[in-house]
């Protein structure tokens, strides 16, 4: 197996996620370890975690890709007293490097895949963040669905694009979906035509997706308050979870890794939601 140098993989991928396509908070790019080092064997995740990490060991990775940044904030000691300095040594003892491309991929690649998920026609940005070579880039994407379907109806699509087993449908009662009743209530008479999507935590974009006519947004991380205040706005909010709404970048990135960097094996993390709903 032919290896590469780490910073020719990172070359090519900033070319197409520049980092400078982030947002100024955000933390992408190389987290820890060389540029310099060999790499055979590439693994990706969605965050840099324990079980992530000792996956990427025992499968001999040499550089790990994970879309949320290992480190967002300083920090003045690395040791094993904190998780992160473990996670840090873990990595450093083991000979990975860790690169991540958080915010610049949610713009250039994270809210296509989204859309494409739903289906979404006539699709354009939800919040625009930057405009290269006169196309806006930003984060989200605001569409139409192909056909109207009842709310109901649309968060079970929601749960089946995105390969989950339960979402959160706010603005849809529990006992609407009880078969014996009967009655027909302003919800079901509802036929959600029009969707804006944020794939991670979305809640900054309920008024976004409200100015842009959304009907409902569906995104991840949407608190009680922001959610119940979103339908007194006239927006159903359909939570899908901050990893179900991610996760389809760690197929999406090894495929193309595959095919950018043939000389390299290439393994995607197991799919795991990091809760169970009891």
């Amino acid at each position: 197996m032919t290896a590469m140098r780490c910073e020719e993989i990172i070359s090519r991928l900033e070319k197409e996620y520049p980092l400078t396509s982030a947002e100024d908070w955000d933390n992408p790019g190389l987290q820890v370890g060389r540029r310099n080092r060999e790499v055979r064997k590439i693994f990706v995740a969605l965050d840099a975690t324990e079980d992530t990490i000792r996956e990427a060991v025992e499968w001999g990775a040499d550089l790990m890709i994970t879309h949320h940044p290992l480190l967002f904030h300083s920090i003045k000691k690395v040791n094993d007293d904190s998780f992160i300095g473990r996670r840090i040594l873990t990595l450093i003892e083991n000979e990975i490097t860790c690169y991540a491309m958080h915010t610049n991929f949610d713009v250039l690649g994270m809210a296509q895949l989204n859309e494409d998920q739903l289906h979404l026609q006539n699709a354009h940005v939800l919040d625009v963040t930057r405009e290269n070579e006169g196309v806006e880039e930003g984060i989200g994407r605001v569409g139409d669905l192909e056909e109207p379907v009842t709310l109901h109806d649309f968060a079970v699509d929601v749960r089946r694009a995105f390969g989950l087993s339960t979402v959160r449908c706010y603005g849809l009662h529990a006992w609407q979906e009880e078969e014996e009743q009967a009655d027909q209530t302003e919800e079901d008479d509802v036929r959600i035509t029009r969707v804006a999507v944020c794939g991670g935590s979305g809640k900054s974009m309920i008024d976004k997706a409200i100015e842009e006519g959304a009907q409902v947004l569906v995104t991840g991380d949407v608190d009680y308050h922001s959610a119940i205040d979103a339908i007194a706005k006239g927006l159903y909010i359909i939570d899908a979870g901050h990893y179900g709404t991610e996760y389809c970048f760690i197929d999406y990135m090894t495929r193309k890794l595959e095919k950018l960097f043939p000389e390299c094996r290439v393994k995607g993390a197991r799919i795991m939601q990091p809760f169970t709903v009891i």
